[in-house]
């Protein structure tokens, strides 16, 4: 069985500062650009049979600048929706909440069409997207490849690793990086973390 590749998307404008992105489609700075570029030879030193990326534009976008313009979209793959916290920073949130954790706390409610996440909720959702890597490498002695978002795939890891949503704190993920999970005596494990070209 192959192993299981994440890349979280290159620098946005939020993403330097700080800003929680969800929903809205940030487009990759030039600097995010260049990281989503540079990803492809990191990448190529892995058989990659089947790739994946969440439908926002940066996630896309870096996916097509690292060579897999192809990747399949998958609505499970999308970044936490932070509800009423979209566009809003941490050291913004703690003003009124200056002991709110995201993994632990969720999101304050948003509008009805962005109503925010639970960390269960995020779960629930790379659970999904987990069972649909497991069903590609199945059929394949080559890797899986998701082209995501920070808090998502923190969340994912977690849950990859058999530990609950919130466990995802743990594992900083920096923009244009590669992390790969995968197997030792059958049993899941992070191989490496955070990689940058």
């Amino acid at each position: 069985m192959g192993d299981l590749l994440l890349v979280r998307h290159g620098e946005t404008e939020w993403s330097l500062s700080g800003q929680h992105t969800s929903w809205s489609d940030i487009p990759l700075t030039d600097h995010g650009r260049d990281q989503a570029r540079s990803l492809a030879p990191l990448i190529g030193k892995y058989r990659v049979d089947a790739a994946f990326t969440s439908p926002r534009v940066r996630a896309r976008e870096t996916a097509e600048l690292a060579g897999f313009g192809h990747a399949r979209v998958d609505e499970d793959l999308a970044e936490w929706d932070y509800g009423a916290y979209e566009g809003v920073t941490t050291v913004e949130i703690h003003r009124s909440r200056p002991d709110w954790f995201l993994f632990t706390d969720g999101v304050a409610p948003g509008p009805p069409e962005h109503p925010g996440e639970s960390p269960e909720a995020v779960g629930a959702r790379a659970d999904r997207m987990l069972a649909k890597v497991d069903a590609a490498l199945a059929n394949t002695e080559g890797s899986v490849v998701l082209f995501a978002h920070g808090h998502y795939l923190r969340v994912l890891t977690a849950r990859r690793l058999g530990l609950p949503p919130s466990a995802g704190a743990h594992f900083q993920l920096s923009t244009g990086t590669v992390s790969r999970l995968s197997y030792e005596h059958g049993r899941p494990v992070l191989a490496t973390w955070n990689v940058r070209p």
